[in-house]
């Protein structure tokens, strides 16, 4: 047996580039339709193409018309949405609070937070008349816990995981599941991005994974696939870890410095 998505319309946000296209083209390999939404428009056209998608519809998802519009077009192009995963993010810089541009802080926050809620809500509704539906919301692990420098990303991201639990307890009667993963660093263009700014250093991240390494947006792919489809069907309300262990390590130092070497014989 393998998950078969086949016949389910799927409309995947920040789905040019990142985890949104990594997941869309795997969602298409899985038998569903798939519609693109994304800020940038110039991108879309070759996005689609590289994933096997229907069509693209671009907008930003901090902005309610610009929901309301995207997810009318992406209903009309698919004939309906039964699976909604919502990737458009954007990151912050490692920048504390007292030195932090309050614009830029509530930039963070509104694409991030206010753009999942707004697509919630929107396809929400299509689910609700049909009965039906999956949705998957990007958190991350700077959301599960402190770090330091990354408050409006974190905030955006533990927003994410209560209104992801609060939507599973809302519409899980109507049959729509909703949970979350929150991925680890990921080799992404934003994560990108940051280590050529230098934000962060790659070597103290992969001491501190368990498994050593920052996960593929392939990794992050999978679990999404996996929540939206019936192989999830009673998992609703879950903020998954797809963070190489990242979560369950809580010792000091760098979790690499624990090696087990085979025994002489």
């Amino acid at each position: 047996m393998h998950i078969d998505l086949g016949g389910r319309k799927a409309l995947v946000t920040g789905g040019a580039s990142g985890i949104g296209e990594v997941t869309a083209r795997l969602l298409a390999g899985l038998g569903a339709q798939v519609a693109l939404a994304d800020l940038d428009a110039g991108r879309l056209p070759d996005a689609v193409a590289r994933t096997g998608a229907l069509g693209g519809v671009e907008g930003d998802v901090a902005d309610a018309a610009a929901v309301e519009r995207m997810v009318a077009e992406a209903d009309a192009l698919l004939g309906g949405v039964d699976l909604l995963f919502n990737s458009a993010g954007i990151g912050d810089d490692l920048v504390p609070v007292h030195e932090q541009d309050p614009e830029r802080w509530q930039r963070v926050v509104d694409v991030n937070l206010k753009g999942t809620y707004l697509m919630c809500r929107t396809t929400g509704r299509l689910m609700l008349k049909q009965r039906r539906g999956a949705i998957v919301n990007v958190s991350s692990i700077v959301g599960l816990d402190a770090f330091p420098g990354r408050s409006a990303y974190g905030v955006a991201k533990a927003g994410i995981n209560h209104l992801t639990k609060t939507l599973a307890c809302e519409w899980g009667a109507a049959g729509i599941r909703v949970n979350a993963i929150a991925p680890a660093y990921t080799r992404t263009p934003m994560v990108q991005s940051l280590l050529d700014r230098k934000v962060f250093n790659p070597g103290l991240i992969e001491r501190r994974t368990p498994l050593g390494r920052f996960a593929l947006p392939e990794e992050m792919a999978r679990a999404a696939a996996f929540l939206l489809s019936d192989w999830a069907s009673y998992i609703t309300g879950v903020v998954l870890p797809v963070d190489g262990g990242w979560s369950a390590y809580g010792a000091a130092g760098d979790v690499v410095k624990i090696r087990h070497e085979p025994e002489a014989e």
